[in-house]
């Protein structure tokens, strides 16, 4: 198990990202949560089994908005075990 903190920048707000991030987190059991920042980027934090967040980052990649992602930064924390479910901060 373990938890990845993301940093996505690029045309990610106002356009349904938030929701797609969601659903592709709950479609492969993690838990966490992602929420927009002042400065137009998305945090994501998100915990669970390495395949499944290994899938997830894939699904970023290559999902409905990859190209208007232009960077992620990932760091590795961790793991908590500190959410039960995956939701959209506001």
């Amino acid at each position: 198990m373990k938890r990845i903190h993301l940093f996505i920048s690029g045309y990610v707000q106002g356009v349904g990202f938030r929701w797609y991030v969601q659903r592709l987190a709950q479609r492969m059991n993690l838990c966490g949560f992602v929420k927009n920042l002042r400065d137009g980027r998305v945090e994501v934090v998100v915990e669970g089994n390495d395949s499944s967040i290994e899938e997830f980052l894939k699904g970023l990649k290559e999902g409905s908005f990859e190209d208007s992602i232009e960077e992620i930064k990932k760091t590795e924390e961790k793991y908590e075990r500190e959410y039960s479910d995956f939701s959209i901060k506001f």
